[in-house]
């Protein structure tokens, strides 16, 4: 067997045939990358009959004059086949040294676990300690199960398994997450479809979580449309129908507050507690409709076409579509526009036959600490938490390896 570096085409046309990918593992995505200012390159090793039986993207950085590289969601091989690997790696070694490149980092998509959506039931894998064994054995330095976002790409993610039928899909849906969905809708947000044209916009809701300009978004937009694998769509408030719907949500709730007092007004002397805790919960009902009211008509005057709330991205590759960014304006978070958008999203998915849809990394399920948030927002859609075996390093080149590594503690007091 031997390694060869490979054309875009050559890449594309064996990543369309293996069974295990990512978005990360595409042309398009090395097209992006290069634009961030790395190098990107291609492996693929044939045997003896000219079967190309594995391929990687590279993508090199520049650290102070020494180079590394990263292979985001590892390599397209068969992680079990273990004379594979080992050919692989020592050739892939091989080829690092040439190139002056001091070493790899891989993030390979083996699952250690999966987790149910609210973290009860956990599913391990063992044959992914076979697999790390392995690794190990060829010279592969395992960077620890981070249980945040250090890694290159994380090491949790939220799946969730699409189904045509919609409608037990939406059951497994967390109950609190249907409730606002359905409020969302009542209230008049749509979702519509964008174009490059809205990349702008989508930019400015996005900036504050993204460390990446506006041509990042545009880069990645056009690499991906040129073979029809992006899509972006926003949540647009109706700001007629909103204010319509306040007027009937306060009508409503003024008939009810009217009936309450009318029955403890037939009731004097003999209202108990709970008629009185009944009128004051359908009067502080009735403050925040008027509230809502007042939001609704200052909304439309200022605000005739309508507010977009909350935007996403999302790349299709093959039965799987992925999150790559979204956002939404915190100010209307409570209208939850964001939940409507991600519903939307799986419902049209899964009519189109997509298998899964992926909505990004989360942090350790089983203690997440400062992003619960993100990691219940995410989940709640009846997503399976996903846990891979995390990052692991080979070195390619010792020599500079090392040189790299002695340097730092000058590097890290020339930044001081």
């Amino acid at each position: 067997m031997r390694i060869k570096e490979l054309t875009n085409e050559e890449f594309m046309e064996f990543t369309n045939q293996y069974p295990e990918y990512s978005v990360f593992q595409t042309p398009e995505y090395a097209m992006v990358m290069n634009k961030q200012k790395y190098d990107t390159f291609y492996l693929g090793m044939v045997d003896d009959y000219g079967k190309m039986v594995a391929a990687s993207l590279f993508l090199v950085e520049l650290l102070n004059k020494f180079q590394y590289a990263y292979a985001p969601r590892g390599f397209l091989i068969n992680y079990h086949d273990e004379n594979l690997l080992r050919e692989f790696t020592e050739q892939v070694r091989k080829f690092l040294k040439k190139k002056n490149i001091m070493a790899v980092k891989i993030s390979p998509m083996i699952v250690k676990a999966t987790y149910n959506r609210d973290v009860k039931e956990k599913k391990e894998y063992t044959e992914s300690e076979t697999i790390f064994k392995s690794l190990k054995k060829m010279g592969y330095y395992h960077l620890g199960y981070n249980r945040f976002f250090e890694a290159f790409k994380p090491r949790f993610e939220a799946v969730i398994p699409l189904y045509q039928n919609t409608s037990i899909m939406f059951q497994n849906i967390r109950k609190e997450f249907r409730t606002k969905i359905r409020m969302s809708d009542r209230n008049g947000i749509r979702i519509y479809k964008g174009s490059s044209e809205n990349l702008s916009y989508f930019y400015q809701m996005t900036k504050n979580k993204y460390p990446r300009g506006l041509e990042y978004f545009q880069d990645a937009y056009n690499q991906y449309q040129k073979r029809g694998m992006v899509d972006i769509y926003f949540a647009l408030l109706d700001s007629r129908y909103y204010l319509v719907n306040a007027q009937k949500e306060f009508q409503k709730q003024t008939t009810i507050c009217e009936a309450v007092t009318e029955e403890i007004f037939k009731n004097q002397g003999k209202a108990n507690n709970k008629m009185v805790t009944r009128k004051i919960t359908e009067d502080n009902k009735l403050a925040s409709c008027k509230n809502q009211l007042v939001a609704a008509t200052s909304l439309l005057q200022n605000n005739p076409d309508g507010v977009i709330l909350a935007c996403a991205m999302i790349v299709r590759h093959r039965k799987e579509t992925y999150l790559l960014m979204d956002g939404y304006v915190p100010e209307y978070k409570h209208l939850n526009a964001k939940h409507l958008l991600i519903w939307k999203l799986m419902e049209k998915y899964a009519l189109e036959g997509y298998e899964t849809f992926n909505l990004g990394g989360i942090a350790d399920p089983t203690n997440p600490e400062n992003y619960k948030g993100l990691n219940d927002f995410r989940l709640g859609f009846g997503a399976n938490a996903v846990e891979y075996l995390g990052d692991f390093e080979l070195i390619g080149n010792k020599a500079l390896y090392t040189m790299y590594r002695n340097t730092s503690p000058i590097r890290n007091l020339m930044k001081k």
